[in-house]
């Protein structure tokens, strides 16, 4: 492994579409949502220990969150856990990280990718990563996995390509930010797109000079603490300073600016477990297209349904279609699958009424 290479992992966020399931205090990342023994934030940090050994492995969540994080990764020590006073989207957050790795190795080269995405075929996945770290290692650039679109997918952003490559590494004309439907269908047929994965990889020192280009604001407050960078007054700064940078995705700040960004098309098994449905879509179904992460259950007529129940609790269920059936002892939702998306506004909801408990 290279000494140079570092990961830095995502994991601050709620995952409010995924209630009643994905709590404030329990999110998504740090549930077993796909019913193998292991949570999201657990498989993930497994996957990358095939690119860089856990010293070198960061991670990246709300300050909230920190016990958590030591709970499911006990192989990382306190340094290696980067917490956020506010949540201010990823560009702040991904500054954050650059400096701190940059101070600690000038020649850091790192992948930033979030805690809670599938990833089935795991050695393709690491084998695009590795050809990505050797090219923005030898090279300004600003990488970035465009997964090859399988459907005509509203609920990603797009990135549109140069078709001419190098060593399968290709430039990036635009990105493209969710369309609508015919536009969608428009992109696949066209060609000429990829999904925008949110899986990056760069040298601190290139991530660095872009921020100081197109997002100095949040370049100028974080830079301010280089002298407190691993030091035992980073996190004092931190609680201080971040909460004063803007609140952006790396996405507007950075990419959709900069004129150095590079993609590699990639098919790889990839989801970003957005929604209970694209949850569905990712597990083995039964003969009637279910999807049973419950036991015991007794089902009658139920068809192309989604269940999650505690282990040992028995459901009976009858004459359902295309439901999204989810119970956590304290929260039962039963929802047509047709309007996931509306679940996140029904959480969203609670928030200041009697039953904000649940969230």
């Amino acid at each position: 492994m290279n000494k140079n290479t570092y990961i830095a992992i995502m994991a601050g966020g709620i995952g409010s579409r995924f209630w009643p399931a994905s709590r404030t205090a329990r999110p998504k990342q740090f549930l077993d949502i796909l019913g193998v023994g292991k949570s999201l934030i657990r498989l993930t940090f497994e996957r990358f220990l095939k690119l860089a050994p856990a010293e070198n492995i960061f991670i990246l969540t709300n300050a909230m969150y920190k016990d958590l994080v030591l709970q499911h990764l006990p192989e990382l020590n306190e340094d290696q856990i980067l917490c956020e006073p506010s949540r201010n989207n990823t560009a702040p957050c991904v500054a954050y990280t650059a400096l701190k790795l940059h101070q600690l190795n000038p020649e850091a080269n790192f992948v930033v990718a979030p805690s809670d995405h599938v990833i089935l075929d795991e050695d393709t996945f690491v084998n695009i990563l590795k050809k990505g770290l050797a090219f923005t290692a030898e090279n300004d650039a600003l990488l970035t996995l465009g997964i090859q679109p399988t459907r005509p997918d509203t609920g990603y952003g797009y990135i549109n390509y140069q078709k001419e490559a190098e060593n399968g590494i290709h430039k990036v004309i635009l990105f493209t930010e969710k369309p609508n439907l015919e536009k969608a269908k428009e992109m696949l047929a066209s060609g000429d797109y990829l999904w925008n994965a949110g899986i990056f990889v760069w040298r601190t020192k290139s991530i660095l000079a872009a921020f100081q280009q197109y997002a100095n604001g949040i370049y100028n407050v974080l830079s301010k603490g280089n002298e407190f960078y691993n030091t035992p007054d980073e996190q004092g700064f931190i609680n201080e300073y971040y909460p004063q940078t803007t609140k952006i995705s790396i996405d507007f700040a950075i990419m959709e600016k900069a004129e150095n960004v590079f993609t590699i098309p990639s098919s790889f098994g990839w989801s970003d477990l957005g929604t209970w449905g694209s949850l569905y879509a990712e597990l083995e179904k039964d003969n009637h297209e279910n999807v049973l992460n419950a036991d015991p259950v007794l089902v009658e007529n139920v068809n192309n349904c989604l269940i999650r129940a505690p282990k040992d609790k028995l459901l009976v269920l009858r004459n359902l279609e295309n439901f999204i059936i989810i119970d956590e002892d304290d929260v039962l939702m039963i929802y047509p699958k047709d309007k996931e998306q509306e679940i996140k506004k029904v959480a969203e909801g609670l928030d200041g009424t009697e039953n904000d408990s649940f969230l």
